[in-house]
């Protein structure tokens, strides 16, 4: 039975062109900094997003959680998205780890914030209250459904931070996929930022690692709190040789992602009580809901597994189904197939 995994772009293999050049990786002490390979993907991803430096780490997670500890020391507070994944998803590691204390503002529908609002959640000086020191942005914006941020969405809200002295971070697990759907290049959603993270492990298809780029000192203070958390590794280059191929061939064919999750979306809006506005889908992530009266979510989800087709329940009646490398205009067929007979169509 042929498996259709929509669960996440976390699920891509590896391209034969990433297995061989893993095998033919020149490697050193990345902590002594002496790994080629290692620098190589760093220079290369500080160029593409336009900052002087970058680092590697293992994931995503540890990227935001390093990046939030060298902007921030215990006590201080970074403002977020209540929607963020560095809120929900990322095990409360900036206060467990880092005493850094988060205060959250409502994601607007696109992903971004009310800057009026960002404003309001700034503390004033005072010694009853948490210093507010970091503004924490994401782009594309996973629990929004993959919406890109605009450099003049973020320019909006870095304004506010730097009116008001605070630091900038971007979870850009995504960004590539923002710069594709935008037409433009990442380096423009980047230029307002002081730190962004990305991911190549994503839809760049890498089997492990993200990158944090800033300025020459931030990623100096970095590479310390890398180290804090278990981060420094040794041959690393085994890993970021993958990385390099990453940024090099599988930025331009995220288009196809997106076309297949459109494709996706406007089939399933097309199937009775299925909720989705397929012009919300500009990335690679589909959001939709079922209504209770069609089926409960955990026999729906279940159902789909049975059938071959892995979708992530997300929340009451709601799913997340995510297209990437590995997933052709066929098997969204099949997917909309296999959900079609099991609404009874």
């Amino acid at each position: 039975m042929r498996i259709v995994d929509l669960r996440s772009d976390t699920v891509t293999l590896p391209t034969p062109e990433m297995r061989e050049a893993m095998y033919r990786a020149e490697v050193g002490d990345d902590v002594y900094g002496e790994d080629p390979t290692v620098n190589r993907l760093e220079e290369l991803a500080a160029e593409r997003l336009g900052k002087d430096a970058a680092l590697f780490v293992c994931s995503g997670t540890m990227g935001n959680l390093v990046s939030v500890l060298t902007h921030c020391g215990r006590g201080d507070e970074a403002i977020m998205g209540d929607l963020a994944h560095t809120f929900l998803f990322e095990a409360g590691g900036v206060s467990a780890l880092g005493g850094v204390h988060t205060r959250t503002v409502r994601n607007l529908p696109d992903g971004s914030m009310d800057p009026a609002e960002i404003q309001a959640a700034i503390r004033p000086d005072n010694v009853h209250y948490p210093r507010s020191r970091l503004l924490c942005l994401e782009n594309t914006h996973n629990r929004c459904g993959g919406a890109p941020l605009s450099p003049e969405q973020t320019a909006s809200m870095c304004t506010v931070a730097r009116d008001n002295d605070l630091s900038v971070h971007l979870d850009g697990a995504r960004i590539f996929n923002a710069a594709v759907a935008l037409e433009i290049a990442p380096k423009e959603l980047t230029k307002d930022v002081d730190s962004v993270m990305f991911c190549l492990s994503k839809g760049l298809s890498a089997p492990i690692g993200s990158m944090i780029c800033g300025s020459a000192e931030f990623i100096h203070e970095a590479r310390r709190n890398r180290k804090i958390v278990g981060g420094g590794m040794r041959q690393a280059g085994i890993i970021a040789a993958a990385g390099i191929v990453a940024l090099e061939q599988m930025v331009d064919r995220l288009e196809e992602d997106h076309a297949n999750a459109h494709l996706l979306a406007t089939g399933l809006a097309e199937l009775p009580g299925i909720e989705i506005e397929p012009e919300d889908i500009r990335t690679d992530i589909v959001l939709f809901g079922l209504s209770p009266e069609v089926m409960p979510a955990d026999q729906f989800q279940q159902k789909l597994n049975e059938a071959g087709i892995k979708i992530l329940a997300i929340g009451d009646q709601s799913f997340r189904a995510v297209t990437h490398y590995g997933i052709k205009k066929e098997d969204i067929a099949l997917a909309l197939s296999k959900v079609k007979w099991l609404l009874g169509g």
